[in-house]
């Protein structure tokens, strides 16, 4: 490590020290949060099986990413997928810089129809060696936070995200972890959650363990976002088992029907453990009637899910 890349860790390291420290006084209320789940414990039926709990859902990756919000939860309200991950600079609109009124309408538009806003895709990196990058993109976090809390979503997802010729690998881990922590302290008192999506030059399994055996904020946790690393060294269930304690609200998936990925073996790991939270379609290409598309994707989700149950 060069004297400029320690002096710049080393301020990293003392920001987030103060970061972290303030008091908090909201109870902790856990990875699997009523609020955070697409059904509360309470509707689902006693004689229910494994995987009941789980429901599927949109992210507006490319699908979705020129919709309106009205277009968007009525494309996904005909769908049948119940369910949205906005991510951000796309057409609906959803951003830090609306005001207060602009706000309550996006909430207001979400509880007046069969729709959940899941939550927030940000773009926030978490791995800067700079100081002030990484001091920058936390508040931007925050501020997604804020608005996730504001317009009735339930949490916002970051990125590890990547590694640096001139920095060990071990500290932009512990930085990872410990920036992490800082988010969380401030994603409890909005009740929201933090969502470490599994992505970039830190996706291999083994380096998002080592980032969560640091980042223990109980609101904080992965998104699996099903990456050709989860088929590396032991296979997908190894790597899956490696993180499965520390899942949140949200899993992203592709097409369902890929050949390139195991996703009935996926889906029926998910069965297995009861995952509670959302699946949720990340999908590329440009279908010429999304919104069937999307339906089928849907459908093929629950018909996999009752496969795995049995």
């Amino acid at each position: 490590m060069t004297g400029r890349t320690r002096r710049s860790f080393l301020r990293c390291s003392a920001w987030l020290g103060t970061l972290g420290s303030g008091a908090v006084g909201v109870e902790p209320t856990g990875r699997f949060a009523p609020r955070f789940l697409p059904f509360a414990h309470a509707d689902a039926p006693a004689s229910r099986k494994k995987g009941d709990r789980m429901a599927y859902g949109l992210v507006t990756y490319l699908w979705g990413q020129h919709w309106t919000l009205e277009q968007l939860i009525a494309n996904c309200d005909k769908a049948n997928v119940l369910g949205v991950e906005l991510r951000t600079t796309h057409k609906h609109g959803v951003e830090p810089n609306l005001d207060r009124a602009a706000r309550a309408d996006v909430a207001k538009r979400f509880a007046d129809s069969r729709v959940k806003l899941v939550g927030l895709g940000g773009n926030e990196r978490l791995d800067h060696p700079d100081a002030a990058s990484l001091r920058k993109a936390v508040e931007e976090v925050k501020r997604f936070l804020q608005l996730s809390h504001d317009v009735g979503g339930s949490g916002v997802k970051v990125k590890p995200d990547r590694f640096h010729a001139d920095v060990p690998r071990e500290k932009t881990i512990e930085q990872i972890g410990t920036t992490l922590n800082a988010l969380g302290a401030a994603a409890r008192d909005l009740g929201q959650q933090v969502r470490l999506e599994v992505h970039g030059q830190c996706a291999e399994l083994p380096t998002i363990r080592a980032i969560l055996d640091i980042a223990n904020h109980d609101h904080v946790a992965i998104c699996w976002n099903s990456n050709a690393q989860d088929l590396q060294g032991e296979g997908l269930r190894r790597n899956f088992e490696l993180v499965s304690h520390r899942f949140g609200a949200t899993c992203h998936v592709r097409e369902l029907d890929s050949p390139d990925y195991p996703y009935e073996e996926l889906i029926g790991l998910l069965v297995g453990m009861d995952y509670q939270g959302w699946v949720m379609l990340e999908a590329s290409g440009s279908p010429a009637d999304p919104v069937a598309a999307l339906a089928a994707q849907g459908a093929l989700f629950q018909k996999m899910v009752r496969a795995a149950q049995g």
